[in-house]
Order: structure tokens, then C-alpha cells, then sequence
């Protein structure tokens, strides 16, 4: 930290940092970051300064981002995003590897980068067994940061540790060598797809009631595991046959890939919730493919069955170490008490919220796939304006953003409930 035209840099910057450390300031809060490997890879890495045995230390706050400093590319690493632009590119789709874009003064790096369909940007992060757990950190900043310059993020990775975390949307595969990887054999995804079941509730059905009742007479959405080849979850993740969604149960927001079709069918559900959403058509099941796999199966399913539930080709699901919510989440319910700051909530959040409710009911009175497309495509975009609206008042008026949103919809409750 020496310059010859300012003798006194270190000791100013120094002096200052221990200054808020006595206070309590975060390291994220203090507006030191890395200027060499970090910013090149478009990562912002908090940095503190330190004294140690006389020596001047500038040390990261998170270990994932000092390990970036020393810790060069693993051949695993390496041979999955090989793997994706070959499955990219096999299905019609572009891309590259350490993509940089612009993102203001900063930037974001992202592993593999797949062009696909109408525009659509898929980001590959891949996060493997080289790096311990504790240091695993940031990811929900940076999926928020690449969803909000229109970069749908893919994080993939080969422990259970990772995707069992719900910060993105995490897929999973088996512990494999680089020379498996690259091979042409298929490689499962055994942890991240699921098929959603819809069912209703009543005396007939196998699960029990969400809401903690009985039955409450409602449809309901239960998500299944399901395996799924790598290369297909790359190439229709590009195509926009399978999407991200999140799911909420009891109080956990648990985020899963889906198959669009499920994806529509889980709209219909949310915006009428007293039938059944319409069974949408799908595209002929695929055999599955001719390759040889790269693991072997530990539970032989039949594929036929689970390749007409979701419309693309799996393979037979392994040991469900990432399982469905447990049913004490899905008999758990919110139970808050709403903060008074929060009561007197202005008129244009009510506006845009009765405006999204009725535009949630209308789907209720129409029943072709075309025109239903069409009103819900209005009501994701009256959701998103209110979504954007609450979170842009909690943070001007330092409220907490879930207590807003709730005290909300106490004032202005759906109308089917």
C-alpha cells in the first residue's frame, strides 16, 4: 500500500478500517474490495487490513474468494463446461466458457454462458467437492445479480451439502473423474428436476392436507424427484422446456426445475385453487438414450412411465438423498405478528394489488389453453409490479420486506379464499 505520492496512504486506510471494525461495520460495509483477481472475474470480494508480525495484510473476508486467488481449475471443473457446450451446441444452441458482461462499473463472470432459445440466457455455475462448505458463500447475491441482467442462473454441483441449499437452483450429480465426465455415455442429474403431482383433497387422497386441516376440499402440487440426463437439462433448459419455479412449503421456499408444461399447470393451480389445473399436451415420450450411462443405476424404474410424466428422457432415480419437504413444513404455518410500522400502507400498493387479483380471477373464467396463456402472462406482470413496488417501499421506509408483503394482503385478501 506504499505510493511515493502519498506517503501516508496505509496508515489513512488502516486507521480508518480499524475504526469501523471497533464499531461493528460489517467487512462488506467498508468499501474495500479486491483489485486484482476478484474484480478481473467480475466478483465483488470484501477485503480488512491487518497488522501481522509486521507485515501489512490484506485479507479477503470470504475463503471462497481468497481460494480464487490460489486455487486454479479443477479438470472436472473444466471437463463439465466442455460438456456443456458440446450438449449446447448439439442442440443448435451457442455459447461460451468465462463469460464476462457488464453490468454498470462491474461485471459479472460466469462459468459457461448457453445462448438459447428467444432470447434466452442460461448460466452455468459449477461449484464441485474442491471447495469446503463453509466457504461457499455469496451465491444468492450473485444468482439475484445475473436474474437481474436477464441471466437465468444453473448452478451444478457433485455434493449433497450444496444442493440441499435453497439460496438458487441447484442440480445435482454423482462424485465422477474428468475422464467420465467428457465421455459421450450419459450423465445423470439425481438431484434438482422434479415432476409436480397434482392431486385433491379429499378423503381419497394419499398425502396429507398442506394447510394442516384435515381436508380442506382444495388442489394441491406435490413436487417428486426425478432424475434426469445432464445433457437434456442443458439443451431444454435453453429451449425453455424446463424451467426454474419456486415453491413454497409451509414457511421454506424451495426452488426446483420443472418442466414447463408443470410450470403452466402450477399457475392454473395458484390461480384457482378449488379444481384441478387442466392436464396440458406434451410431446410424445423418447425412449431413453442409446449411450452408455456414466454411473451405474442403483434403482431400476421403468422409463417408460417417468418419460410420460415429464415428456423428456430420465433414467432411473438413485437414493433420494435430497427429498421432498418434510411434512412438518408442509403442516407448518406462517404465524406472524405484523409490526405496526406497517399498517398504514399506501393506496398505489393497494391499487396494484387488487389490480393483480383480478387479474388472477380472470383466468378462472377461461378455459382455452391459448386464451389462459395470455391472462396469465397479464397476471405475472401485475405480480411483478407489485412484488417490485413492496420491496422498493420496505427499503425506502427501512421495513422488513415479508411483514409488508403480509400486512398487505391482510388489507386486501383474495377474493376465492
Amino acid at each position: 500500500m506504499d505510493h511515493p505520492e502519498l506517503p501516508g496512504l496505509w496508515d489513512t486506510i488502516y486507521t480508518t478500517d480499524r475504526y469501523y471494525g471497533r464499531l461493528g461495520v460489517a467487512v462488506s460495509e467498508r468499501d474495500l474490495q479486491c483489485g486484482g483477481v476478484c474484480r478481473d472475474m467480475g466478483v465483488e470480494a470484501p477485503m480488512y487490513l491487518r497488522m501481522r508480525g509486521g507485515r501489512r495484510e490484506a485479507v479477503h473476508e470470504r475463503r471462497e474468494d481468497e481460494e480464487r486467488h490460489t486455487a486454479p481449475m479443477s479438470d472436472e471443473h473444466k471437463a463439465y463446461q466442455d460438456r456443456i457446450l458440446r450438449a449446447a451446441q448439439e442442440g443448435g444452441f451457442s455459447g461460451d466458457s468465462e463469460v464476462r458482461t457488464r453490468v454498470g462499473r462491474s461485471w459479472i463472470q460466469t462459468d459457461t454462458l448457453v445462448e438459447g432459445a428467444d432470447g434466452r440466457r442460461i448460466g452455468w455455475e459449477v461449484q464441485l467437492s474442491t471447495i469446503d462448505e463453509s466457504g461457499l458463500r455469496g451465491v444468492r447475491a450473485r444468482a439475484a445479480k445475473a436474474t437481474k441482467n436477464g441471466i437465468t442462473p444453473a448452478w451444478h454441483t457433485d455434493r449433497a451439502a450444496y444442493a440441499q441449499r435453497n439460496d438458487t437452483h441447484w442440480t445435482r450429480s454423482d462424485h465422477l473423474p474428468a475422464y467420465v465426465i467428457t465421455r459421450t455415455g450419459d450423465l445423470r442429474i439425481v438431484s434438482g428436476f422434479r415432476v409436480l403431482e397434482f392431486w385433491h383433497c379429499d378423503t381419497r387422497s394419499l398425502y396429507p392436507c398442506p394447510h394442516g386441516v384435515r381436508r380442506c376440499g382444495k388442489a394441491h402440487a406435490t413436487p417428486k424427484p426425478r432424475d434426469v440426463l445432464f445433457d437434456d437439462m442443458v439443451r431444454q433448459t435453453a429451449a425453455g422446456t424446463i424451467v426454474p419455479i419456486q415453491f413454497r412449503a409451509g414457511t421454506t421456499m424451495h426452488r426446483y426445475w420443472v418442466t414447463s408444461t408443470d410450470r403452466d399447470r402450477l399457475d392454473d393451480l395458484h390461480s384457482d385453487d378449488t379444481r384441478l389445473p387442466p392436464a396440458r399436451e406434451t410431446d410424445p415420450a423418447r425412449g431413453a438414450s442409446r449411450n452408455r450411462p456414466t454411473c451405474q443405476p442403483s434403482m431400476p424404474l421403468s422409463v417408460d412411465a417417468l418419460s410420460s410424466e415429464s415428456g423428456i428422457p430420465v433414467q432411473p432415480s438413485a437414493p433420494a438423498i435430497e427429498t421432498t419437504p418434510a411434512a412438518s413444513e408442509l403442516h407448518a404455518a406462517p404465524a406472524r405478528q405484523m409490526a405496526d410500522s406497517t399498517a398504514g400502507l399506501p393506496g398505489e400498493l393497494i391499487t396494484l394489488q387488487q389490480a393483480a387479483d383480478d387479474a388472477r380471477l380472470q383466468l378462472q373464467h377461461l378455459h382455452g389453453h391459448r386464451e389462459r396463456d395470455l391472462q396469465r402472462q397479464v397476471w405475472r406482470d401485475a405480480a411483478a409490479t407489485v412484488q417490485e413496488a413492496v420491496t422498493q417501499y420496505a427499503r425506502t421506509n427501512s421495513l422488513n420486506r415479508q411483514e409488508v408483503e403480509a400486512s398487505l394482503r391482510q388489507l386486501v385478501p383474495r377474493a376465492s379464499q
